[in-house]
């Protein structure tokens, strides 16, 4: 039963920020949130112990679809970075700050960049695509992101400080609009450089806040060296370029890894 104990774990971890947000929150939105996001995780981590082929692929589509479509379409709430400055300006700790403190800021610290691997609806599109394992090395192009995460704030800085009316229409159009602009942009990287995951490696601002957290990660894939051959088939097939051979937190592009586990499938020897 220990193999089982991860699963476990995670769902225990989400059914306590569920019953916890209800009771301070007043709210039974909250319960169910955590509830359903906790329990599809738990079961694609059971799945992926079971063997499952598509079971991180059925996360992916359970919670992003929930995401995007419930959340953001359905109840109006930005849930992009766009909609976490705007409830953190009006001091607001609902919806997206909640989502991003829970996911993007500290919950990295358990789990990494675990929410890009399972979580994501960009990713989520963007991983149907062909370009599943890099043809080239990575690119010098991260600063990109620092420009996307600046000009995400500084759009609703001016809404606020130009106090704009009827910015929770605004906020609800730019989720759609953002999202079609995430979609295009991420599609038009992933054809040019054969890389599905191009745009989380250059473009996503949200990487700004999972990169320094997922250093400290508790969640980590680790390298038993004494099966290791060194064939080097985890890092050929990482999305992400991780050296996951190497298992001090300095490990190339380390902050990166969104523990797909893609290595741990590829490995002969079982090391990882």
């Amino acid at each position: 039963m220990k193999q089982y104990r991860l699963p476990a774990i995670l769902l225990a971890v989400f059914e306590i920020a569920a019953v916890g947000l209800w009771l301070i929150r007043d709210n039974l939105f909250y319960l169910f949130n955590f509830s359903y996001i906790g329990l599809s995780i738990s079961l694609g981590v059971f799945c992926f112990i079971k063997k499952y082929k598509y079971a991180r692929r059925s996360v992916q589509l359970l919670v992003g679809l929930y995401m995007l479509i419930y959340l953001g379409i359905i109840c109006r709430e930005n849930m992009q970075i766009e909609g976490f400055w705007y409830y953190l300006f009006s001091g607001v700790f609902e919806a997206a700050t909640i989502h991003y403190a829970a996911a993007k800021i500290f919950g990295p610290l358990v789990f990494g960049r675990g929410w890009c691997g399972y979580a994501c609806w960009t990713a989520m599109v963007l991983d149907f695509l062909p370009y599943k394992v890099p043809k080239e090395p990575r690119k010098k192009l991260g600063w990109i992101r620092y420009i996307t995460f600046a000009v995400s704030l500084v759009f609703v800085t001016a809404l606020f400080l130009f106090k704009a009316g009827n910015i929770e229409y605004i906020m609800f159009w730019s989720f759609v609009v953002g999202n079609i602009v995430y979609y295009g942009t991420g599609i038009t990287l992933a054809i040019a450089f054969e890389d599905n995951r191009a745009f989380c490696k250059y473009i996503c601002p949200i990487t700004v806040f999972l990169k320094p957290m997922s250093r400290f990660s508790l969640i980590r894939i680790q390298c038993d060296k004494e099966k290791c051959i060194s064939c080097g088939k985890c890092r050929r097939i990482c999305p992400m370029n991780v050296d996951v051979t190497d298992n001090s937190r300095n490990r190339r592009n380390g902050t990166e890894c969104i523990l797909c586990m893609e290595c741990v499938k590829a490995c002969p020897r079982n090391a990882l």
